[in-house]
């Protein structure tokens, strides 16, 4: 949601699933992580706040940049769960910058390329209406920011294979050494290259069709949840202007109510009201963004989905290389064994112009090709295990996936109703208030 510094520095089927609880007004976007994994059952996770610092880059250039605190509470019983009433221990705390948390989710994204990893929240503020800032350190940004970043910990903690990793655990408890630590595990040198990664979705021959149809709906769903996004930040944008405009009554009543002497104190109440009524549209907004926060989550979380369906792409085009290498090798020995070549070849103009090899290098290079072929048998089955494993962790993440989002868009778009008739019986009360005031006049 937010960005880290003033710098450079700063990455299907639709299911229906039981509606969660109703929560209160400030439990906001983390409500809806499931606590279920024994990290959770052990481990309190917060982000508790933000600072902004001053200092310099690695270019030696002056920058401001902010800075979050992660607050990790160990209970103090030895029991997996803590029973109500459980005294939690005093909290450890640890600074992170926002490009550590990148750093924590690229490792996890090339570590495991089978899970949907959760997104971070955005760098620069997208889809605003004109009262939000779009400054990277605007302390409202800066609070959202939090926020998400405070939702992304509790994903991975909340993540049956992913709350398990040594990685995210010293993440979360060793301010110093933890990058070192990371960058040993050399997860950088398995970053695959854009380029290859384009070079295999053009070219594997026999796409999965479940990824294809599932990279399909992860584009549609970015589509829908965009136009979604910038509809809602055009309503606020005149919601805004309608409720202030109100404060005009407010001040035109007043005005009057100092001309007349009976009606005078009706008007004047009638004013209040509508003063009232504008100045209530700042904190009706402020909630709506948190619901908004929560839809925006899955368009951050869609680009995550396509990131697993290319590591698919990648493994099946691995696999297609590997047994088409196999293939052209049993061909070579036919050809050998036989003396009749299939295609044309460079080998075979050679044998022409200067005559056929000997037998005993014949049999020679029937050997290694042999060898060679037992290799690439090895390797097609290494490589179609692999894919096969891939699809299987993948598909049971994915189901997992679309479960929570089921759940979570659910949530957030009845809040948003909620909020909207919570908004629109509130403008009832005022004019029914008005109303009465009128009456009394």
């Amino acid at each position: 949601m937010m960005a880290d510094s003033g710098s450079s520095e700063e990455i299907a089927v639709i299911g229906n699933t039981d509606l969660i609880s109703d929560e209160s007004e400030n439990n906001l976007i983390n409500t809806m992580v499931e606590r279920e994994t024994a990290l959770l059952r052990k481990m309190e996770i917060n982000v508790t706040e933000a600072e902004k610092r001053s200092g310099k880059n690695t270019v030696n250039m002056q920058e401001t940049y902010t800075v979050y605190l992660i607050e990790t509470r160990l209970y103090n019983r030895p029991a997996e769960t803590v029973p109500e009433g459980g005294t939690p221990a005093v909290p450890d705390t640890l600074w992170r910058r926002y490009s550590e948390f990148e750093l924590l989710r690229t490792y996890l994204l090339v570590t495991y390329p089978y899970i949907i990893i959760p997104p971070l929240p955005e760098k620069r503020a997208e889809f605003v209406w004109h009262k939000l800032s779009a400054d990277n350190l605007d302390p409202d940004f800066v609070e959202r920011r939090r926020v998400g970043l405070e939702n992304f910990l509790l994903r991975v903690a909340s993540h049956p294979v992913l709350s398990n990793d040594k990685i995210f655990f010293r993440f979360l408890t060793e301010e110093k050494g933890w990058r070192e630590a990371v960058l040993e595990t050399g997860f950088q040198d398995k970053v695959d290259s854009r380029l290859k990664s384009l070079s295999a979705m053009f070219r594997v021959k026999n796409p999965d069709k479940r990824f294809t149809a599932l990279k399909q709906y992860s584009d549609e769903l970015n589509t829908v949840i965009s136009h979604l996004l910038r509809v809602r930040a055009r309503v606020a944008d005149r919601l805004y202007g309608v409720y202030k405009v109100h404060g005009n009554y407010g001040r035109v009543f007043s005005e009057w109510s100092a001309i007349e002497k009976e009606m005078g104190d009706g008007l004047q109440s009638a004013g209040h009201h509508m003063d009232t009524y504008a100045a209530s549209i700042d904190d009706i907004l402020e909630e709506e963004e948190h619901y908004a926060d929560q839809v925006k989550e899955y368009l951050f979380y869609t680009d995550a989905v396509r990131s697993v369906c290319r590591k698919h792409e990648l493994s099946q085009y691995d696999l297609e290389m590997a047994a088409q290498d196999l293939a052209y090798k049993k061909q070579q020995k036919e050809e050998l064994a036989t003396g009749i070549v299939r295609v044309f070849s460079l080998k075979g103009m050679t044998s022409k112009l200067f005559g056929q090899e000997s037998q005993e290098q014949r049999e020679i290079r029937l050997a290694a090709l042999e060898q060679s072929i037992q290799e690439g048998e090895e390797t097609v089955k290494e490589k179609n295990a692999e894919c096969q494993e891939f699809v299987r962790t993948a598909w049971e993440d994915i189901e997992r996936f679309k479960e929570q989002k089921d759940k979570d868009l659910r949530e957030a778009l009845i809040s948003y109703a909620v909020v909207q008739i919570s908004m629109c019986k509130k403008g009832i009360q005022v004019w029914s208030n008005a109303k009465e005031c009128f009456s009394k006049m």
